[in-house]
């Protein structure tokens, strides 16, 4: 008698990944089998990805002790791409639609051709974009919706400032206040002013010429995207009862105490109600996505260079398929 094992054939894609901490050097290409999906999940085929902060801070190890991630690991976590397949119990996609997300940080992420995540993660991407633009808005949107809508609360009127508002998350969150009619400020480098002001602000101060602890009041809500000395200096900038929220660190109570003020700290993840919000928003021509460089998926390392070096106007984006 014989007997038989027939293998069914095993689906292998392209993917970065890291066994270890360190430099751009430990980004390494692999072929690894195409992940299989959950009966709630979707599979993606990912035609672009971005690079954020969060990449290469986990990738030189700032998130080890949090044993938040298992080695390797796949970097990455904002993707757009089409459905490819669909899990049993999804019914609010079907292969071929044209999606975007922000993947929970602690799996597997979207430096890689496909993706699976569960469909509650998933929104339709905006129909008046590109996927490489569709690509540059989820964390860094996601990031700034939760910081100024769910936090602040913010309303038409109010004076808000935000710090760094060159950057993927700042430059998102100018066009957002805006949106809702509120008076923006924000913080660049000189060399950004242009730039910020094109985005919709109404003031903008640069860092290396002028200190705006030392010209603004009477500011609603300050949003932080750089923390240290410049979140302790911009308390005083707040009318009391105003808000600083943090996507950086967890603010200090005793300086929120001082000025008479409220503060909060942001922990990011998934959400797509707030993909579908941005949607609309985009689509009525009201957030412009910015995306400052392309690269191809085999430089990846130079993205992440670049990235580290803090000149980035909006976000950087990787084309993967």
């Amino acid at each position: 008698m014989f007997y038989y094992s027939i293998k069914k054939s095993v689906r292998i894609m392209k993917t970065v990944r890291i066994h270890q901490y360190g430099d751009v050097d430990v980004l390494k290409f692999e072929e690894i089998p195409v992940p299989q999906i959950a009966s709630d999940e979707v599979l993606i085929k990912i035609h672009a990805t971005s690079i954020n902060p969060l990449d290469w801070k986990v990738r030189e190890g700032f998130m080890k002790e949090t044993n938040l991630h298992k080695l390797p690991l796949t970097l990455g976590w904002d993707c757009s791409g089409t459905i490819e397949k669909t899990g049993t119990l999804v019914t609010d996609f079907r292969v071929g639609d044209d999606v975007y997300c922000r993947p929970p940080t602690e799996r597997d992420g979207s430096y890689a051709e496909y993706i699976a995540v569960k469909a509650s993660e998933v929104a339709l991407k905006p129909r008046t974009i590109t996927y490489v633009e569709a690509a540059s808005i989820p964390l860094a949107g996601i990031a700034a919706w939760e910081t100024l809508i769910n936090k602040a609360n913010i309303r038409s009127g109010q004076r808000i400032l935000i710090l760094r508002a060159s950057g993927g998350v700042g430059s998102l969150a100018v066009q957002i206040a805006k949106a809702r009619g509120c008076y923006v400020i924000g913080t660049t480098s000189e060399s950004n002013l242009n730039f910020v002001k094109g985005l919709g602000a109404d003031e903008v101060f640069g860092y290396e010429k002028m200190d705006f602890s030392e010209h603004l009041t009477n500011i609603d809500v300050v949003m932080d995207t750089i923390g240290g000395a410049v979140q302790e200096k911009a308390f005083k900038v707040l009318k009391r009862g105003g808000i600083m929220v943090s996507i950086i660190n967890k603010p200090s109570f005793e300086f929120a105490s001082k000025y008479g003020v409220r503060c909060e700290y942001v922990s990011l993840g998934p959400s797509a109600p707030i993909l579908n919000e941005l949607r609309e928003l985009i689509d009525k021509g009201k957030v412009k996505p910015v995306v400052d460089k392309v690269y191809k998926f085999e430089e990846v390392k130079q993205a992440q260079i670049y990235s580290q070096s803090g000149k980035a106007r909006g976000k950087i984006v990787l084309k993967v398929a």
